[in-house]
């Protein structure tokens, strides 16, 4: 059955208006309860009211704009999913918003709330969330509508799941097993192990029961080869199993063993088994979190689990779309996500503010004439020798110049290397190269961007635009004080949902100070 549009009160009571009085801090409850009913009009509501089936029978639903704001204010309060059923019986506050004063039940519960939320993810109408705040902004006069001028930028995301080295991987996916058939079968987890032969893993601490001096590599060696010889053993058990359930839900954990064995463990030509060296790429490195990764914000700062990514709109302050990625992903490839999001807004870039870990991105690639891109280039290491700024590039010949007007042909991506006959010759040799085989030059692909991108660094207005670029960091500082450092969910799909809902927040944000100046403005004129 599908809900009924939710139709609460527009104008405040005389008990609302006794609350919002006593409310000093936490002014976006104030900033929803005047104006949820533009946030959720009817048509949004009709929106929301599609992921649910029309059928005939059974209770109707909660209102999902209900759902929605508890959602919102879940993020913007950090709050659990439990909190929040307390919330709408203790703080007024959410009472005010959600229309329930006074209630003595709760409004829906919490399995409502978290159904709401898989339901809205899986039909990616949490995105629909960030265009409505947008859509209210382009109605005001204080935002309108403009061509695009947005700054993109990330800030890491440490993930939910626990990061283990090899040995805690392997035991903790074997008795993940063995906790999985042990609770379908209603056994306890060491009557299950000791028939499995895993009694070794499904202890209170893998290494302990070990017992090895890590700091001997023989006996490394020989704690590693027992894991294996457990896992070989659980393998072959898991396929004993008749129950067809239990036996499916047991080899997604030995998947997960096996994963990290072919990631971290490597065999010798006499089958002696030792961990690799260096790190595996796109390595597992959480059991419960298998999206999270290994990776560097900087090269100060690793961070395990993901990158958040923000495109903040420079004239009205908003944030337009987000994406999230492993952390080990490139800044580069969350760009076709965000591009999708712009389309659906039916808006065009004019201005793009980066940093150099987005040249990479299609967005730049392949970029419009229409297109301004505002970034710090690569700088260009000064020596003894010619820079690369002393050649000159003629690229409607594709013919690079030398200092000593020696021409040669060049392709964007590629390296030039001049002859070293004629370098040899060349009375600028010693300024230009020490290398017998003569000077070369490599050709970035997006060598002519570069080229612009450093003179505009060299002129006042060039870099008065790149300070400009601040103003996402300062929004992605507003987001992670939502979002926090470390991810509510584990999984990539349910983090960005989380980012997306904190956007909302952080856009309410925006319209709620732009309402109360405008207020102010009309009470002084």
């Amino acid at each position: 059955m599908q809900p009924s549009p939710w139709h609460p009160p527009v104008e405040l009571s005389e008990q609302e208006e006794q609350i919002v009085k006593k409310i000093r801090k936490a002014k976006l409850f104030i900033f929803l309860r005047k104006h949820r009913h533009e946030l959720f009009d009817e048509a949004f509501q009709q929106e929301l009211a599609s992921l649910y089936r029309k059928v005939e029978r059974g209770q109707p639903p909660v209102a999902p704009a209900m759902l929605a704001l508890a959602l919102i204010l879940e993020a913007y309060t950090g709050v659990s999913d439990d909190e929040v059923i307390e919330a709408t019986l203790m703080d007024r506050r959410w009472q005010l918003v959600l229309d329930c004063l006074d209630t003595e039940q709760a409004p829906f519960s919490k399995g409502t709330l978290v159904a709401f939320r898989q339901r809205l993810i899986e039909a990616h109408l949490d995105r629909r969330l960030i265009e409505r705040t947008i859509e209210i902004a382009s109605q005001s006069q204080a935002f309108g509508s403009r061509a695009l001028r947005a700054a993109l930028d990330s800030s890491p995301l440490w993930g939910a799941g626990r990061v283990e080295d090899t040995y805690n991987l392997l035991g903790h996916a074997l008795k993940k097993v063995m906790r999985v058939v042990a609770d379908q079968q209603g056994r306890e987890l060491a009557e299950v192990a000791q028939e499995a032969g895993a009694e070794l893993v499904c202890g209170t601490s893998l290494k302990a029961a070990l017992d090895r001096d890590w700091d001997q590599q023989l006996q490394k060696d020989e704690a590693l080869d027992l894991v294996l010889q457990v896992l070989q053993t659980v393998q072959t058990w898991v396929e004993t199993l008749t129950d067809e359930e239990e036996k499916a839900a047991a080899q997604l954990g030995v998947q997960v063993a096996q994963q990290v064995k072919e990631q971290d463990v490597q065999v010798d030509e006499q089958g002696k088994a030792s961990l690799r060296k260096g790190v595996a790429k796109d390595r597992r490195i959480s059991v419960e979190d298998g999206q999270m990764r290994h990776g560097r914000k900087s090269r100060s700062v690793r961070v395990d689990g993901y990158k958040r990514h923000v495109l903040h709109d420079l004239d009205t302050g908003l944030i337009r779309a987000v994406g999230m990625t492993p952390a080990n992903a490139p800044e580069a490839s969350v760009t076709e996500g965000i591009s999708a999001d712009l389309e659906r807004q039916q808006v065009a870039l004019k201005e793009l503010h980066i940093d150099r870990a987005y040249l990479s991105s299609h967005l730049v690639r392949e970029r419009s004439d229409d297109l301004e891109v505002y970034c710090k280039a690569w700088p260009v290491r000064e020596g003894e020798h010619f820079p690369k700024q002393a050649f000159a590039l003629d690229w409607e010949q594709q013919i690079i110049r030398c200092p000593a007007e020696q021409e040669m042909p060049f392709v964007p991506g590629g390296v030039v290397h001049f002859p070293k006959e004629t370098c040899a010759k060349c009375p600028l040799k010693a300024q230009c190269t020490s290398s017998a085989k003569g000077r070369s030059v490599s050709i970035h692909p997006d060598e002519a961007l570069l080229v612009e991108l450093r003179q505009g660094q060299q002129t006042p207005q060039g870099r008065s635009k790149l300070r400009e670029r601040v103003a996402v960091e300062h929004t992605l500082a507003h987001v992670g004080r939502w979002q926090g450092g470390r991810a509510r969910y584990r999984g990539l799909r349910k983090n960005l949902f989380d980012l997306r809902r904190c956007a909302v927040v952080h856009n309410l944000h925006v319209l709620a100070r732009s309402q109360a100046l405008s207020t102010e403005l009309q009470a002084v004129a």
